[in-house]
């Protein structure tokens, strides 16, 4: 009897509620639902980029820790390696002057021990805790170094007997040295190459460079002078070692009279520093290790204050004068220049040979590039004989800058 009476009551509630307010209520729940849900979701992306935070403080926190312990590490004591002994352990010269017998770490590899090579040792107890690599002076690093140089014999006019020797003494040994063994001779070592500015010596010295596929390193005598007693030596010595590991290759010193003048009594210390660089050059051409796959080639225009001992057989075998093009010569420098020009078709080249007398190679590189650049000017698509004309004139008022008028000619052609 009580439980029909509840149902009765139930169905008088249900009777009593309206049915747009079960509607409004249910709208409300679900709004009330997608804002809990809009919550969760913003939650969720301030998670993940918490996380993240907290993996990049904790990847900064790390490369912190590791710099505060290499900061806090003690200073380790450069060395050279002298010998490898048995035992696991080596004969070490320290940076401080005597030489020791160490440990070697068991984390160093012994295939990178090699007597001569740098090594780390601990400040305590001198062990070998690592192995360094050949810091070479960032000049020698820097010289140019060409694996094939672009320049070819067929660019070179003019110098057809000094090309033929200098690839006897150079390009010969690098390519055929049985030839030497058979005929009982040493190779040569290298060639000098003398002449005034401008006639051909580095172009020579790159198309040999192309021929023999060597490593082409060049190297100005005056980077070789330096401020401090020994590093002019040093940079000589590192050459040397570069140009032997990086065999076969030419070594090509422009400018070498800027360490190789005369040796003099009465010097300053400057003078003597340059002194002890061009004996340490003798040294590395004429020592007890033979050069094998490492040609020299050097270039001056002064011979005349070049040391005696550098001249000498058995450092340079061969002394080449390279002077100014006879007039075949020009006129084959005329046609190597002009075959990449569009020139007039009655270009009387004979006639800019005959009247180049004493240009040399480059004057008469200058000529074509000159020409060119005053047809340019005139906006015009040929380059005529007048253009020649007015950059040889141009060109040869060079070697009489001193007087005023032949510099306004110079400036304003």
């Amino acid at each position: 009897m009580k439980q029909s009476d509840d149902i009765d009551d139930d169905d008088e509630f249900l009777d009593e509620l309206d049915i747009t307010d079960v509607y409004n209520h249910l709208v409300y729940l679900r709004q009330e639902n997608q804002k809990l849900k809009d919550t969760i979701s913003s939650f969720e992306i301030e998670k993940r980029s918490l996380e993240s935070n907290l993996f990049e403080m904790q990847k900064e926190f790390k490369r912190v820790r590791g710099e505060l312990e290499r900061m806090r590490a003690p200073p380790l004591i450069v060395g050279t390696l002298r010998e490898v002994l048995l035992d696991n352990k080596a004969i070490v010269k320290s940076s401080t002057g005597p030489d020791f017998v160490v440990q070697i770490s068991d984390k160093i590899d012994s295939r990178k021990l090699i007597p001569g090579s740098r090594v780390a040792l601990d400040k305590d107890v001198l062990t070998i805790v690592g192995v360094l690599t050949s810091a070479k002076h960032e000049i020698v690093s820097g010289a140019e170094i060409i694996d094939k140089p672009d320049v070819k014999f067929d660019d070179i006019g003019g110098l057809d007997r000094e090309i033929m020797e200098t690839r006897e003494v150079v390009e010969l040994p690098l390519l055929n040295p049985d030839i030497f063994k058979k005929i009982g001779v040493s190779p040569p070592k290298g060639v000098l190459l003398v002449g005034p500015p401008g006639t051909g010596k580095t172009l020579i010295a790159k198309a040999i460079a192309t021929v023999t596929n060597a490593r082409f390193i060049r190297m100005v005598g005056s980077e070789l002078v330096q401020k401090y007693i020994g590093e002019g030596s040093r940079l000589v010595r590192e050459l040397f070692q570069m140009a032997e590991e990086k065999a076969p290759s030419i070594i090509f010193i422009d400018e070498i009279d800027a360490i190789g003048a005369k040796r003099i009594d009465m010097a300053t210390s400057g003078d003597r520093e340059v002194q002890r660089t061009l004996m340490q050059l003798l040294a590395e051409i004429d020592g007890f290790n033979p050069l094998g796959n490492v040609k020299i080639i050097a270039a001056t225009n002064r011979p005349d204050i070049l040391d005696h001992a550098l001249l000498r057989p058995g450092r340079f075998d061969r002394i080449i004068e390279i002077g100014l093009p006879d007039l075949k010569g020009r006129k084959q420098i005329f046609n190597i220049h002009t075959s990449r020009m569009n020139i007039a078709k009655n270009l009387n080249i004979e006639r800019l040979a005959a009247e180049s007398e004493g240009f040399s190679g480059a004057d008469i590189f200058a000529v074509c590039m000159e020409a060119g650049m005053l047809a340019i000017r005139y906006k015009k698509d040929v380059v005529t004989e007048k253009y020649f004309d007015m950059a040889m004139s141009k060109v040869r008022d060079r070697s009489n800058m001193g007087d005023d008028s032949n510099i306004k000619n110079l400036l304003y052609v």
